[in-house]
């Protein structure tokens, strides 16, 4: 099997830099951030010399640029049902693409954002509409995956139901371009059981299999600080939450976490790194070396 395993490291210093932590820390993978994630994004572009500087730091370490997630802003909530806010977050969600493409990212993530006062319905036809946009806007082969969700409040992409009705709204034509990935954190504090045994982690996964008509294309490996059915999205150290050590050795083995990204979004020793300091995070390290043990 092959193991695109990585983590989201740190930034400081530019995004080359996040690159090379990945690099040192032997990853095969890696998230990253390409604007401020709290921010909409919607007029920044990116910069050539920053471009250069990420190839080069691929190159450097290995890392395949398909195997390089981008994880939108957290404020794209392209559910909502206010039209001024769904055109910025939209308009959010198109400029990523486009400086992802421009850094040739394999793909795009990113959380649907909440329903609020509309029919869930209407709301996942307005996500698509987004994703729609996007991709009709920015002509690359970088894709934009949706993300399943905690299910705090009206946060769409609970369920697998809910990412095939998002995603049967989207033209056949375009359906390549777009798909979806699972966070492990959120399956379980949405409700998913995913600590049961090996057999009910593989029949959720076999759900949103089912549902949507293909595979996920990425998994997010994070225990859950939580209890299941927490809707409360709160990320821990594998092994040090509620989900425990051994799911996430069940998962590595399943097939369709083969060559696809598997990040770690766990929490970071060191957030405050030097930005010429390229050492790979303990925490980072010492998941890496659980999941491959």
């Amino acid at each position: 099997m092959t193991r695109l395993l990585g983590a989201h490291t740190i930034n400081n210093g530019g995004i080359h830099m996040a690159v090379r932590r990945a690099g040192n820390a032997g990853m095969t993978a890696m998230q990253c951030f390409t604007a401020i994630p709290r921010f909409y994004g919607d007029k920044q572009s990116i910069k050539p010399e920053r471009v250069a500087r990420f190839a080069q730091a691929l190159s450097a370490s290995g890392i395949q640029p398909g195997a390089v997630l981008v994880h939108a802003a957290y404020v794209l909530s392209v559910a909502t049902p206010e039209d001024d806010k769904w055109a910025r977050a939209s308009a959010g969600l198109t400029k990523e693409l486009e400086r992802s493409s421009a850094l040739g990212a394999g793909a795009v993530c990113f959380h649907p954002g909440s329903a609020g006062s509309s029919e869930r319905s209407v709301s996942a036809k307005r996500i698509a509409k987004a994703i729609v946009t996007a991709l009709e806007t920015v002509e690359s082969d970088t894709r934009l995956l949706i993300e399943n969700t905690a299910g705090a409040g009206r946060t769409m992409g609970r369920t697998a139901e809910e990412i095939a009705e998002i995603l049967s709204d989207v033209p056949r034509a375009l359906r390549r371009r777009t798909g979806y990935g699972l966070d492990t954190c959120h399956l379980f504090a949405s409700g998913y059981d995913i600590a049961k045994s090996k057999k009910a982690l593989g029949a959720v996964i076999d759900e949103f299999e089912a549902k949507t008509g293909e595979a996920p294309s990425f998994f997010h490996l994070n225990d859950s600080a939580t209890e299941l059915g927490s809707n409360r999205d709160r990320h821990a150290l594998i092994g040090e939450g509620y989900i425990g050590e051994e799911p996430f050795h069940w998962l590595m083995t399943d097939g369709r976490t083969d060559g696809v990204p598997l990040i770690l979004e766990t929490p970071q020793k060191n957030y405050e790194i030097a930005d010429d300091d390229d050492t790979p995070d303990p925490y980072d390290v010492r998941m890496m070396e659980l999941l491959l043990s």
